[in-house]
């Protein structure tokens, strides 16, 4: 071991670079956040999602390998900032600007979302090699941030409902509970098409209600249900 290469250039691949664009993502939405910023934030934890959902893609397409688990460990500590300190100071900045909610609660709710986050995926990664299973073991991470995002940008936001959903994702984070893997590649499309919508400046509104907004967090709470159900 005293010979092994300990250059950073030894260890980074080009998912690895996509995964800091992920984290980037999400800091930049923390600092959105606290500059009550807060639609801004909403997005960047959208184009966060969408950095995720490709760096193992592109590792499997550039054969990537990963012996000493670099990899692994850069996607993890991107995901606990992007997916779950991001989503914590949002709904903490969303709630602070709210008056009548008692401060030190969604202190502590914003905290649980953090915890919770570290805790998946921690354990994700213990059991990744070692479970023969293709399904998630708890509630994805990325969810969290997906759900707050979309509701806040759906012009729906409800800060009591963010609060108590925030609990029950936490909670179903680190839950012993069964979620498929996404692979209905149709909707994962029309998905990615709505986040650009989104992320560009067209408004497509009705009724004071954003559509693509609304059509990603139904996708979302429905993905959550239906797997709920299965059980």
């Amino acid at each position: 071991m005293s010979d092994m290469k300990t250059e950073m250039r030894s260890f980074v691949a080009i998912s690895d670079i996509i995964s800091l664009l992920n984290m980037s993502s999400g800091f930049l939405s923390i600092i959105s956040s606290i500059n009550n910023n807060l639609g801004l934030a909403a997005i960047l934890m959208l184009v966060a999602i969408m950095f995720d959902s490709v760096d193992g893609w592109v590792a499997r397409k550039t054969n990537r390998h990963d012996e000493l688990g670099f990899g692994k460990n850069i996607d993890s500590l991107s995901d606990i900032v992007s997916f779950g300190v991001a989503p914590a100071i949002f709904i903490y900045s969303c709630i602070n600007t709210t008056p009548g909610i008692l401060q030190t609660a969604v202190i502590l709710i914003s905290l649980f979302i953090v915890i919770c986050g570290v805790l998946r995926l921690t354990r994700y990664n213990v059991i990744a090699d070692k479970l023969k299973t293709k399904d998630f073991i708890g509630f994805p991470i990325p969810g969290i941030a997906y759900i707050l995002a979309t509701f806040y940008l759906s012009g729906l936001f409800n800060p009591y409902i963010a609060l108590v959903i925030s609990i029950i994702v936490s909670l179903l984070m680190i839950s012993n509970i069964k979620f498929a893997k996404f692979d209905n590649i149709p909707v994962i499309a029309v998905s990615a098409i709505l986040i650009f919508i989104l992320i560009l400046p067209v408004d497509i509104i009705l009724y004071n209600i954003n559509i693509p907004a609304l059509i990603l967090l139904a996708f979302c709470l429905y993905y959550l249900i239906i797997n709920l159900i299965k059980r």
